[in-house]
């Protein structure tokens, strides 16, 4: 089996418009949440989410392109784009060597929306001929693909909240068992609409604190939902051996990957985190992870919701047993809102830069502690730590559970 590294990274977030400055928003507790300007909340019981904000896509996109593409194509472009020029792969592979693996929970709801507003204003005719192709959820993946000609393995995941966690976890199986060189990998998300805001809310998930200090709090005592975020993460992954005949930069190397289905509920976690410890368990033992010697960060899934938080909780528990209690564990979606579908690729990057910094970054907005929360959440502050592994929580709506496994890649003279 090949070995599996992660050679670059793109992000287009709440907290910067690239993944090195999203990275140092999260060292120093950026709190990418505000009130909505995307539309009037005035009839809305929930006014704040974490908008990315300042985004310019032209320098991704002619203009002739963003008429065509959803916003959450255009995130996915853009991180993508970021993440090859990171990388330097191309012209180092074969294109059809080269794949895309790149979901979304919802697609291109922007997109939805706005057209069915021209077809109950205007009728059929006013329907955009770019309505179907913006609105799927596969067209960013397949926009990449022809952007960069990739020409390997390529795939859309929807699984929510957990889609790009999915991505990343099967395009590193792609390349582990021989089906490509390297992968284009991750998700994008823009719900930041109308729509989204009222179903979330109708269906009781988003927080309904209306303070963007306190509304995303996870594992806090006083949580009482989620924040909607929007953007995009993308990582690169490539086949070690062929990183490091091309003396690529090297992030980290990629381990584990667990995939599992809690098959108990439509929206609401598995009680006792049951599906979740399982994808954590089966991620670190392919890792090679040991308990008894070895180092972790965690970064949660950590949505600040009653249940959620308190099943990973229990999960996390469940998978390692004792040595819960002396891993860190963050959830940096405290800064960056839930960001759905691109929530797992944003927070793989967190996890990557943390084992290659040696910083683990922080759960702001943490002051009430939860006796049924009760690990080191690492409040409100950044901690420096040399750890040897770190794992990347996602779980979704549908009971889809996923976890990433990273391990820290030794620098010269260590």
């Amino acid at each position: 089996m090949n070995r599996v590294v992660v050679t670059g990274i793109g992000a287009v977030t709440p907290i910067g418009n690239d993944a090195q400055t999203t990275w140092k928003g999260m060292k120093s507790g950026k709190n990418g949440i505000g009130f909505i300007t995307r539309f009037d909340t005035e009839e809305f019981k929930v006014k704040v989410a974490a908008e990315v904000k300042n985004f310019d896509p032209t320098l991704y996109l002619e203009k002739k392109e963003i008429r065509k593409t959803d916003l959450y194509t255009q995130y996915a472009l853009a991180a993508a784009s970021q993440a090859v020029e990171d990388s330097g792969i191309i012209g180092t592979v074969e294109p059809e060597r080269l794949g895309v693996y790149v979901g979304s929970g919802i697609g291109g709801m922007t997109t939805f929306v706005e057209n069915c507003k021209k077809l109950f204003d205007g009728g059929p005719k006013k329907v955009s001929p770019f309505f179907i192709p913006s609105m799927i959820a596969n067209i960013a993946a397949g926009t990449i693909a022809i952007k960069h000609n990739a020409q390997g393995p390529s795939m859309c995941v929807v699984t929510a909240c957990a889609t790009s966690t999915h991505t990343i976890g099967e395009a590193f199986h792609a390349i582990r068992y021989g089906y490509a060189d390297a992968m284009i990998a991750g998700g994008a998300e823009a719900t930041l609409n109308e729509l989204a805001i009222a179903g979330f809310t109708s269906c009781m998930a988003l927080s309904t604190i209306n303070d963007p200090q306190r509304a995303s709090i996870p594992f806090d005592k006083r949580r009482d939902g989620f924040v909607l975020g929007e953007g995009s993460g993308i990582l690169i992954l490539e086949e070690y051996e062929h990183a490091k005949a091309r003396n690529a930069k090297i992030y980290a190397e990629i381990v584990g990957y667990g995939n599992t289905d809690d098959a108990y509920h439509i929206t609401a976690p598995h009680p006792e985190g049951k599906g979740a410890s399982n994808a954590i368990r089966l991620a670190l033992e392919e890792a090679g992870f040991h308990k008894e010697t070895d180092s972790l960060y965690l970064n949660a899934h950590g949505t600040s919701t009653e249940l959620n938080d308190k099943g990973e909780t229990m999960a996390v528990k469940k998978a390692l047993g004792d040595k819960a209690y002396d891993i860190y564990i963050s959830s940096t979606k405290s800064m960056t809102g839930h960001m759905l579908g691109a929530a797992g690729a944003v927070e793989a990057i967190a996890s990557v830069m943390a084992l290659k910094e040696g910083v683990i970054p922080p759960t702001i907005g943490y002051q009430e502690p939860d006796p049924e929360c009760d690990l080191n959440y690492v409040p409100n502050q950044a901690v420096e730590a040399k750890v040897d592994f770190a794992a990347s929580t996602s779980l979704g709506f549908g009971g889809h559970n996923g976890c990433l496994v990273f391990k820290r890649v030794e620098e010269k003279g260590e």
